[in-house]
């Protein structure tokens, strides 16, 4: 499982963690392409975490934004099929509500940050 082994949607578009499901990376991306991103990522967080003052911050920000978008974990959906995003949502309150609660107690409190 991907992200500190949260639990995964079957379908590989979501992981729950703080009991919210969030976008995972879209898989169809190039490795340069998703390692690319994901410095792009670590470096704005770094500016987010070092911005003295609003303009710096809005503008580090911007950046982790553009670079979340790039990994496909924002802005438009990566898949075809039609369905609608759902991050966001706890998954009890989503269309994975079924799958969330097949999960064992062990797994749904990594998603729900109780492990």
């Amino acid at each position: 499982m991907p992200r500190k082994d949260y639990p995964t949607t079957p379908d590989g578009r979501y992981f729950v963690a703080k009991s919210r499901l969030w976008r995972c990376t879209d898989p169809g991306l190039g490795e340069s392409e998703r390692r690319a991103a994901i410095k792009a990522l670590m470096q704005a967080r770094l500016r987010v975490k070092h911005a003295t003052d609003e303009a710096e911050t809005r503008a580090a920000r911007s950046a982790v934004d553009i670079a979340k978008r790039a990994l496909g974990e924002r802005g438009p959906v990566w898949w075809d099929d039609g369905a609608p995003d759902e991050g966001g949502k706890h998954p009890k309150n989503s269309g994975y509500a079924h799958w969330w609660r097949s999960l064992d107690k062990a797994m749904q409190a990594k998603g729900e940050g109780r492990n």
